[in-house]
């Protein structure tokens, strides 16, 4: 095998020097942002499951998640920190797509605004519940798994999966409702939501570490791809132009 060290730290330990983006990569970051988009329309409707209240998301956003780690563990934290951003990005477009619908007037034969605003409608705080929950579990679930297969020498998948997963799932559970419920409820009840969420979630990525395994075997063989981020540095902000200048202006002293 040939390694290959491309700008930014990130080895890859198999043939395919190619820069450009499949098809194979197009579908995972496709499935990836749908279920970002689909979840964040979805949890509005509270299910009941083996006793536990949790939101309809529960059946889809955790595949976020999974395709994420097939993110970061095939094409690396580098890909991954785009892909994440991308998905923050859509996400946001959809809920001003949204908002916007609301804003606008109806046609008078038309009574379905008030259902449209309860399913539709975001308020400016579990909106900011939502985008901060994302952002912090996503980046902190690809740093650990990144920093995990260097750890584990590529060996032992299941461990980054479920590992980064474990503490990803927490601070995005921990982030959306401490910001979201605060002050509605005590801090008991927050808690227990907390741990309930986070549980379920990864206890759904571990059930579905066969289908991981499946997805990250095919993708190495066909992309000819297994990147390790021996040198990367991860700092989430480095897709933006300021960031690139200053990386520039510092690698210049």
């Amino acid at each position: 095998m040939q390694e290959v060290y491309p700008a930014g730290g990130s080895v890859n330990l198999m043939n395919n020097t190619d820069n450009k983006y499949s098809a194979r990569f197009i579908v995972v970051t496709g499935v990836f942002i749908t279920c970002l988009i689909i979840s964040n329309i979805i949890a509005v409707k509270v299910i009941r499951v083996a006793g536990l209240n949790l939101p309809a998301a529960i059946i889809i956003f955790p595949i976020s998640y999974i395709f994420g780690d097939i993110l970061t563990e095939v094409y690396g934290y580098r890909t991954a920190r785009k892909v994440i951003w991308l998905g923050f990005l859509c996400n946001l477009f959809a809920v001003l797509a949204m908002w916007l619908g609301g804003l606008l007037p109806s046609a008078p034969f038309w009574g379905n605004q008030d259902a449209y605003q309860t399913i539709l409608g975001y308020t400016p705080r579990l909106l900011a519940a939502s985008l901060a929950g994302y952002l912090l579990g996503e980046f902190t679930n690809s740093f650990v798994l990144a920093k995990l297969k260097i750890a584990t020498k590529g060996r032992w998948l299941w461990t980054r999966t479920i590992g980064s997963t474990f503490v990803g799932q927490l601070l995005d559970s921990g982030a959306f409702i401490l910001i979201a419920f605060s002050g509605t409820m005590g801090w008991g009840a927050l808690g227990t939501m907390v741990v309930t969420h986070w549980l379920v979630k990864t206890g759904y990525e571990a059930l579905a570490t066969p289908f991981t395994y499946m997805i990250v075997g095919h993708l190495k063989k066909k992309e000819g791809v297994d990147t390790f981020d021996y040198k990367t540095n991860f700092n989430p902000l480095l897709v933006f132009p300021f960031s690139l200048l200053t990386r520039r202006k510092a690698s210049e002293q």
